[in-house]
C-alpha cells in the first residue's frame, strides 16, 4: 500500500463525503478509491467512514485522524513547495471560477497582464453565478462575494464592491424619478436577481442613518446571472440594484441613470477562496497576489 496516497484519499473523501467526487477530483478510478481506503483501514486496525448505500459518517477516530493527516500532508506540502518554488516559476493548469460580470468586466480584460507575467500557466476560467464544489468539481480557487458558509475554506480578502439601483432614462420619463425607496414599492416596477440554487430573489437594500428599507416591490422578472440583469434594465422594463463597475460603462453612455443616491447602499465584499485542506501551490499563490493587485487597482467601489 502507497500509505501517503492511501492517506491523501482519505482526506478528499472525507472533503467530498464522496467516493465518487474523490475519485474524480484525484483523476484515479473509483475502485482505486475504495480498496485505498480499505488498505489504510486494515493497516490501522479501524474504521475510519461507516458507508452504507444511505449514509456515510467518519468515525470518532476517523475524524481523529483526519486532523493528524491534515496537519502532516501540510507539513509535507510545505516541504515540497519550499524546495519546487525556488527552482521554477508558476506553471501547469490552474481552474478558477468566477462570477460572470467580475469575469467579464473585471478578469478577462486584465488576463493579458496575467499571461504575460506567468507564461508558463494555463488558466482554466468557470465562468457561473452557481457556487462551485471545490473538493468534487476540482477547483483550485474560486472568487465569491459574502460570508463564507464554510469555515474549512481559506479567503484573502480582494475588495468590497457596492451597488447601485439604476434605470434607464425612458423608464424615469415616464414612471417618475423616486426620491425615497417607499416609492418603489408604491409605483414602480422592481427587476431582481434570483439565486439559482433557491430560486429567491434578492431585494433591494436601502439605509440612511437609523432608517433601513428591504424593498421587493413589483417584480417584471427576476434573472439569476449578473451580467444578464444589467442588459435587463437597459431594456427599460423596471429598475433594479447591479455592482457599480458594472453599470458604470452604461452610466457614462447614458443608457442607465442612477437614482437613490443618498441612501446607503449595500456592499458586497469579494474575496479568493481555496480549501483549507489544499496546500496553495506555487500558481494559486501567484494567482492570487495577482488577483488582489488587481482589484485593489480596479478600487471596485468606484469602477
Amino acid at each position: 500500500m502507497d500509505q501517503l496516497l492511501a492517506m491523501r484519499v482519505f482526506i478528499r473523501i472525507a472533503d467530498a463525503r464522496s467516493f465518487a467526487k474523490a475519485a474524480d477530483s484525484l483523476n484515479i478510478p473509483r475502485s482505486t478509491v475504495s480498496k485505498l481506503l480499505q488498505d489504510l483501514e486494515q493497516h490501522l486496525g479501524t474504521k475510519l467512514i461507516e458507508r452504507s448505500t444511505r449514509s456515510f459518517t467518519i468515525t470518532p477516530l476517523g475524524e481523529v485522524y483526519r486532523e493528524q493527516t491534515l496537519n502532516l500532508l501540510a507539513q509535507l506540502d510545505e516541504m515540497d513547495a519550499v524546495t519546487r518554488d525556488a527552482r521554477v516559476s508558476p506553471h501547469g493548469r490552474l481552474r478558477v471560477d468566477v462570477g460572470s460580470s467580475l469575469a467579464n468586466l473585471v478578469i478577462i480584460p486584465a488576463l493579458p497582464e496575467f499571461r504575460a507575467r506567468y507564461p508558463d500557466l494555463e488558466l482554466l476560467l468557470g465562468v457561473s453565478d452557481r457556487p462551485a464544489d471545490l473538493i468534487g468539481e476540482g477547483v483550485d480557487c474560486v472568487i465569491r462575494g459574502g460570508a463564507l458558509p464554510d469555515s474549512s475554506l481559506i479567503s484573502r480578502h480582494l475588495c468590497s464592491a457596492d451597488f447601485v439601483t439604476c434605470a434607464t432614462p425612458a423608464y424615469l420619463s415616464t414612471h417618475g424619478v423616486p426620491s425615497h425607496p417607499r416609492e418603489l414599492e408604491e409605483r414602480h416596477r422592481m427587476i431582481h436577481y434570483f439565486f439559482p440554487h433557491t430560486g429567491k430573489s434578492l431585494p433591494l437594500y436601502f439605509s440612511k442613518g437609523t432608517d433601513k428599507y428591504e424593498i421587493s416591490g413589483y417584480s417584471v422578472m427576476s434573472v439569476s446571472e449578473s451580467t444578464a440583469i444589467a442588459e435587463a434594465l437597459l431594456t427599460g422594463l423596471g429598475i433594479g440594484q447591479i455592482f457599480r463597475f458594472s453599470a458604470r460603462p452604461h452610466f457614462n453612455s447614458g443608457r442607465l441613470v442612477p437614482i437613490l443616491e443618498d441612501w446607503t447602499q449595500p456592499t458586497h465584499p469579494l474575496q479568493l477562496v481555496y480549501p483549507a485542506t489544499r496546500h496553495p501551490s506555487a500558481k494559486l499563490r501567484a494567482f492570487a497576489d495577482w488577483a488582489v493587485e488587481l482589484f485593489s487597482n480596479e478600487n471596485c467601489k468606484s469602477a
